[in-house]
């Protein structure tokens, strides 16, 4: 199914060279692969496309984004939290789902976090260290981080960046493919239910401390040598796609996020892409059309200002058996330390220096 818009000024489409995966390319791509996604409402939105587009080309409805916790969506299961336990929007909240396809050749996992590092995300490295090992972890958590823990919130997920970075390294094998999703640009206005009543006069802020907790969150990515995904940058135009709360998307723009998140997988993994052309703004099963971009600025650029999205490639994840041969372009940053070897090597947060706001234009 093709969706397309009809307009008499039509509008420039992004700038980058994404597929529009099918159903069936997305189920060869992920064939006898292990998928984990964490993160709060937004990755839960990120399994729910994930796991449709395994199964059909079709989008979300509105009602499945709003629905969480729900028992079932689209033959996955409830695994525990939601419907299972209470549903609310306390720090304690949890969610597991988990799909795995009629052939069996499909797994996908989501846990719901609401801190990037805490004793529930060691409780879920346990399960991930003694049950199959994933071959693919996505994952993200910042605006409850920076909204729900008190005044000092940037200072502690900074450090518990660098705490899930280093036990997301001891834990996952050489072979998995870590990729960070940086978080999505904020409205104006927010009224999403993650902010308490009693806590909306640090809605004006969160959008600043977005673009530098991203900040934070690439860099100490980068340093560990994962792969990162600037969302902020490449819906920073999209705000016709963002919901009024100015937290959620809607299902044009979360298809859009998928295909730009399995080109980059498929990039990491060395897979070949097929190469199709859409009229601008058209795709099977994509609405998805950028608001206007802006001039380009002539001369260099301010220092701390990136006009580009933010890229980060880890290690090649090559595996000389898997039919898939071609190595992906560019080679990696360095060679990933090991733990006993990162203890020397590892950053000093307290001595950086602070991260400038507005790294991001938009």
């Amino acid at each position: 199914m093709v969706f397309c818009l009809s307009s008499e000024e039509p509008r420039r489409p992004l700038r980058s060279d994404m597929v529009h995966f099918q159903a069936s390319e997305v189920q060869q791509l992920l064939h006898n692969k292990f998928v984990v996604i964490l993160g709060d409402s937004i990755q839960r939105a990120v399994y729910k496309d994930l796991v449709l587009l395994l199964q059909k080309d079709s989008l979300l409805t509105a009602a499945q984004l709003k629905a969480k916790g729900e028992l079932s969506f689209e033959q996955d299961q409830l695994v525990a939290g939601g419907q299972l336990g209470e549903l609310h929007n306390g720090t304690q909240y949890r969610e597991v789902r988990q799909f795995c396809s009629g052939s069996g050749h499909h797994l996908v996992r989501f846990y719901f976090l609401t801190r990037v590092y805490s004793e529930y995300l060691e409780d879920v490295l346990e399960e991930l260290t003694y049950g199959p090992a994933p071959d693919l972890v996505i994952i993200n958590s910042c605006l409850w981080d920076l909204s729900r823990y008190g005044r000092c919130s940037m200072e502690s997920y900074r450090e518990n960046l660098e705490r899930v970075f280093v036990r997301m390294d001891q834990v996952l094998p050489d072979s998995c493919l870590l990729v960070w999703n940086m978080a999505m640009p904020l409205g104006e206005r927010i009224t999403g239910g993650f902010l308490l009543p009693e806590l909306q006069p640090l809605a004006g802020s969160l959008r600043r401390d977005v673009v530098e907790g991203n900040f934070y969150s690439a860099t100490l990515a980068g340093d560990h040598c994962f792969d990162v995904l600037d969302l902020h940058f490449h819906f920073r135009h999209a705000v016709q796609h963002r919901h009024r709360d100015g937290v959620h998307w809607d299902q044009h723009a979360h298809r859009h996020l998928s295909h730009l998140l399995l080109t980059h997988v498929a990039d990491a993994w060395g897979v070949e892409l097929p190469k199709r052309g859409y009229p601008p703004g058209c795709g099977p099963g994509v609405n998805f059309v950028p608001g206007p971009l802006p001039p380009p600025i002539p001369g260099p650029n301010p220092h701390g200002q990136h006009w580009g999205p933010v890229v980060h490639r880890g290690m090649p994840r090559y595996v000389p058996n898997s039919p898939y041969h071609v190595r992906r372009m560019g080679g990696p940053c360095r060679q990933r330390l090991r733990h006993s070897e990162r203890l020397i090597h590892t950053y000093k947060l307290d001595r950086r220096p602070p991260a400038h706001s507005g790294t991001w234009p938009g």
